[in-house]
């Protein structure tokens, strides 16, 4: 799983069942000893017993959520028995990318620089909810597979300045989330677009590029691909950052 996921991104999830002991049920929840981490010496603050939690009732609500199952399912284990776990491949979309430095301390080594996380298909982000999605971790040794099915607007990143073929400017946030300098509707770019600047200056091969991308297609077709990939509604993932500025010349 490499590091350069992006917000949008459609993934299809999975990871090898492995052998785990079961040490705690409740009607709720399997708690197994944990096949892949190890306890970090060094925190002082967290101390790790070698065990995680997983949903184990098919009926509450945190099963949507949880991507990791047993099997044999919860109902026919026992505590000392020895199942397996793993992830199903399961079709998610990327919510959130976070990036820690220095690594963030959590009991566990390895210390995770980053982590991602996701949405299963069916699944859209509720911006009223505190908490919402599963927390992958790259590298961390668990042998999770991320395999990318669909990435929306996949020329252009975060801050890209494009004019499209209206004639308008726009500053690109995410796939759903774009800023016309002019503040007016309607709300999206009309393809093809030709990219204005990237981190703030001209930069020749990565507008021949987006001029090449969105020479076919259009915004609307990204949007219907992306649908039909989470089965999901879009949202704007990216708090609003000054959209009145004019772009950079």
């Amino acid at each position: 799983m490499g590091a350069d996921h992006r917000v949008g991104d459609v993934l299809l999830v999975s990871c090898p069942y492995t052998d785990a002991r079961v040490t705690r049920l409740t009607r709720q929840e399997v708690v197994v000893e944990w096949p892949w981490w190890e306890v970090d010496p060094e925190c002082e603050w967290i101390e790790w017993n070698g065990q995680v939690a997983l949903a184990g009732d098919p009926a509450s609500y945190d099963w949507d959520l949880e991507l990791f199952r047993t099997e044999p399912p919860t109902r026919d284990l026992e505590v000392g028995a020895v199942c397996r776990v793993g992830i199903p491949p399961t079709v998610v979309h990327v919510r959130e990318v976070e990036r820690f430095d220095p690594p963030r301390e959590t009991g566990r080594l390895p210390r995770p620089r980053m982590h991602v996380v996701v949405l299963r298909a069916g699944q859209s982000h509720d911006p009223e909810l505190e908490w919402q999605g599963y927390e992958i971790v790259p590298d961390d040794g668990v042998p999770i597979a991320l395999d990318l099915l669909f990435r929306p607007y996949a020329c252009l990143v975060a801050g890209d300045e494009v004019a499209d073929a209206a004639g308008r400017a726009w500053r690109f946030d995410a796939p759903w989330d774009w800023h016309p300098f002019d503040g007016s509707e309607p709300s999206v770019p009309v393809w093809p677009l030709s990219l204005l600047t990237r981190d703030g200056h001209a930069d020749d091969t990565a507008a021949a590029a987006v001029a090449r991308a969105t020479r076919t297609g259009s915004h609307e077709h990204e949007l219907a691909r992306w649908v039909e990939l989470t089965q999901a509604r879009p949202a704007r993932l990216f708090v609003v950052r000054d959209s009145t500025r004019q772009p950079s010349r």
